[in-house]
């Protein structure tokens, strides 16, 4: 789970599982896999840092090695 806001400011989590694909347009947007899309404040580097850090801390709780680089 990674914590990001809205452009209203508002700060929700969003399981990183579902993210489909991130865009800059210039606001940075994720698509998640079911079709829906969010707008959020965090650059698209942001994001990507953000969701691979929440894999690197999952396989760590699990106990095996992260497949990210």
């Amino acid at each position: 789970m990674i914590a990001l806001t809205r452009l209203n400011g508002s700060r929700f989590v969003l399981n990183a599982e579902l993210i489909r694909t991130i865009e800059e347009r210039p606001d940075t947007v994720i698509m998640l896999i079911n079709g829906d899309h969010i707008v959020v404040r965090e650059s698209l580097n942001e994001v990507v840092a953000r969701s691979i850090d929440y894999r690197r801390h999952l396989h760590t709780f699990l106990g095996a090695e992260p497949n990210v680089k």
